[in-house]
């Protein structure tokens, strides 16, 4: 029995909004009961800070959370957490960060037992089977970038949509996309800022306010709405 909850967030931060504070009432349904989330900070230099914002927002929201970065056993903390919440940054250090301490087997197997996860932004990116389609530049060198694979399909966190009035000639969010599927045939969500993606078991639901754009080797990408099922991306 499918038993994973995943909240997958594509922004921590909206125009005109605090951090977080356009996801806060799904995070809160989302985790209901759950009262100790364990945070994840390795997407920013400075973890110690980041911990302490996102510790502040989320007791805000009635949540105490812990951090990784500042227990002695990393994979322990994972095992008896009650949840999980991993934050933007800069992808390719936050994979780094969950190679050098072999924590991706051990948040497999949690979420793939129960353990609500939330991410944002490189948070999100990572529950994918590659951050290849990540906005970021490759700062660190993981060994890999194969990632979580908590969904079937590839995250393009924080997308854009082409620019019709724009004179900036380089490659457009589009055209990135669609080279990755020249060389890849792994579906991908474009996740607008505002959206997120709330996996209960089988049900795969786009949520927020702004929508996002599905692209598929050999086919032109669709527009889904907010509400609309993702259930069947992997075979879209």
């Amino acid at each position: 029995m499918n038993q994973k909850r995943l909240l997958l967030i594509s922004n921590s931060t909206l125009y005109g909004s605090g951090y977080l504070d356009h996801a806060a009432a799904e995070i809160r349904d989302f985790l209901g009961e759950v009262k100790r989330p364990v945070f994840v900070p390795f997407a920013l230099h400075d973890q110690d800070e980041y911990a302490a914002s996102a510790r502040s927002r989320f007791q805000k929201m009635g949540y105490e959370l812990g951090s990784l970065h500042s227990v002695a056993d990393p994979k322990d903390e994972l095992r008896r957490a009650d949840s999980l919440f991993i934050g933007g940054g800069n992808t390719f250090r936050l994979l780094k960060g969950l190679y050098d301490l072999d924590l991706l087997d051990t948040i497999r197997e949690r979420v793939n037992e129960g353990m609500p996860y939330i991410g944002s932004s490189a948070g999100s990116v990572v529950a994918g089977p590659t951050i290849k389609t990540t906005n970021d530049m490759p700062i660190v060198e993981p060994p890999s970038f194969n990632a979580l694979g908590l969904v079937p399909f590839q995250i393009n966190a924080h997308y854009l949509d082409p620019d019709p009035d724009s004179t900036h000639m380089g490659e457009t969010r589009e055209l990135r996309l669609i080279q990755f599927l020249e060389e890849n045939d792994t579906n991908v969500v474009g996740l607008r800022e505002g959206a997120m993606i709330r996996v209960e078991g089988e049900s795969v639901i786009l949520k927020g306010s702004t929508g996002a754009r599905i692209f598929r080797r050999g086919s032109d990408p669709i527009e889904v709405v907010p509400g609309a099922s993702l259930a069947n991306l992997s075979s879209l």
